[in-house]
């Protein structure tokens, strides 16, 4: 029980409930009133809902229970079931129980501003789950399935299933929004991924001099940071040169640069992205327990 109540899962099921009400209000504000499908199973549910007048979270939730056996199967049982059920359950509940408290047309008739808002709000949602460590179900549940199962790459499986349900979007709502709905999953991913990453996105440097000792010792002095220093050998002139290592913040770049190129004008710098940096400095390890 005390395990359970760690700050750790605390806000993991924090980012897992405001992820899911964020999914809903995009789809009961923008998409659902614009007649754009969200792809994977919510999409499926709101082209049944088209067609039927049955309730969106209510169908969306049905689709998922398949998937969701399949994942408890193949993806870790209960590990994987606790995130997986609350956010599919939720976003469920959330997506019939907000409608009465919502207008009834949405926010906003015009197009693009439900593309924006709608890809927007649902893309923070998805990140939000993400960060939390779970899913949304549906699509999510089988592309890691198919990668698991057949080694198909995660972005080929949304690919596929994204593609089947726009295209139904398009004989049940027209090419048109079909279209906008394309645009829409796009600016969502885009979204999901800043937000998944959020601030642990940190630049590495890969510096190569004549004067390690001073460049060294300008990093450690003036950023802080640590310096890794290794060999290497010239591929073309066969000379042996200094390599420096170091990991830094996205506002650090610019000192870095300024004081390696006082140190030494001839030095060679590569400059490159890293997701995460994990142990002293940066994020602790134990975060991630």
């Amino acid at each position: 029980m005390k395990r359970w109540l760690s700050w750790q899962n605390v806000r993991d099921y924090a980012y897992l409930t405001v992820g899911a009400l964020l999914l809903a209000l995009s789809l009961d504000l923008f998409l659902v009133p614009a007649h754009l499908a969200s792809g994977g199973v919510s999409g499926l549910a709101q082209i049944v809902n088209h067609y039927t007048g049955w309730p969106i979270g209510m169908m969306s939730l049905m689709f998922n229970i398949p998937l969701f056996v399949l994942g408890w199967r193949f993806l870790g049982g209960a590990r994987f079931a606790a995130r997986t059920a609350v956010t599919t359950v939720l976003f469920s509940v959330l997506v019939d129980g907000l409608v009465p408290f919502l207008p009834p047309h949405g926010l906003t008739t015009d197009p693009v501003l439900n593309v924006l808002y709608g890809g927007v709000i649902g893309g923070a949602g998805a990140g939000l789950i993400y960060r939390g460590r779970g899913t949304s179900g549906g699509t999510d549940i089988l592309a890691r399935i198919l990668t698991r199962w057949r080694h198909i790459p995660v972005s080929q499986s949304y690919l596929f299933s994204d593609a089947m349900v726009m295209a139904l979007a398009g004989v049940a709502f027209g090419w048109n929004q079909a279209l906008y709905a394309i645009v829409t999953l796009y600016i969502s991913g885009v979204v999901a991924e800043a937000v998944m990453e959020g601030s642990r996105v940190v630049r590495t440097a890969l510096i190569i001099t004549e004067r390690p000792g001073e460049v060294a010792a300008g990093i450690v002095h003036n950023l802080g940071r640590g310096v890794t220093i290794m060999e290497g050998r010239g591929g073309y002139t066969g000379r042996r040169r200094t390599v420096l290592y170091c990991v830094v913040t996205r506002s650090e770049v610019a000192p870095l640069k300024a004081f390696v190129r006082e140190a030494d004008a001839k030095a060679f710098m590569v400059i490159g992205h890293a997701a995460e940096a994990l142990g002293e400095g940066f994020r602790s390890w134990y975060d991630e327990i």
